[in-house]
């Protein structure tokens, strides 16, 4: 059985708005890696589809990019995608799949086919997931940055406090700080 993993980058105050993080080559390169750690990911509609809409052509080469830009975009290309959503039901972005029926049940069979692990990368899904005791590790990019909007991490709240494990810390060299936490502790 693989580990579900949420990574997103937030910043000091906990806003996960993708604009506010620093998306240089070493972040890209962070998430690169973890990507290749991954067996597949898993997102939530509206970041699929704000996803599907840039990093294909950019894998293709249809979009000039840096090579640690393209070397993400190529990787998340060939990976496993699931797409938690009630409301679409086509994929055409390659390796694209809809998870569907109750979710406590199809992630946990996602979980238990992809020994890789699950990569989550949606901040609301996320939350939702983490409600379901689904989240196993947390890879969090924490921004020097406070920027004093939202959307934020865990808006809606948790039932309970979650207890967790410090893993590792590692500062980039441009001041993020790569965190990642298990649960328990």
């Amino acid at each position: 059985m693989g580990l579900l993993t949420f990574s997103m980058n937030v910043t000091v105050d906990g806003c996960i708005d993708h604009r506010e993080g620093i998306a240089d080559d070493e972040t890209h390169a962070y998430f690169t890696g973890l990507l290749g750690e991954s067996g597949a990911m898993l997102f939530g509609r509206i970041t699929y589809e704000m996803m599907e809409v840039y990093w294909p052509a950019v894998a293709r080469g249809e979009v000039e990019a840096p090579p640690a830009i393209s070397a993400w975009a190529t990787a998340l290309e060939s990976k496993p995608k699931y797409v938690v959503s009630s409301t679409r039901t086509d994929y055409p972005w390659t390796n694209s799949h809809h998870l569907t029926g109750d979710l406590r049940k199809a992630v946990q069979s996602l979980k238990d086919a992809t020994p890789g692990g699950v990569l989550v990368g949606s901040g609301a899904l996320a939350n939702h997931l983490d409600r379901l005791g689904l989240v196993d590790e947390y890879r969090l990019l924490l921004q020097p940055r406070i920027v004093g909007h939202g959307p934020t991490l865990y808006a809606s709240g948790l039932p309970e406090t979650r207890r967790l494990t410090l893993l590792s810390a590692r500062q980039l060299g441009n001041g993020v700080l790569a965190l990642h936490y298990g649960r328990g502790g």
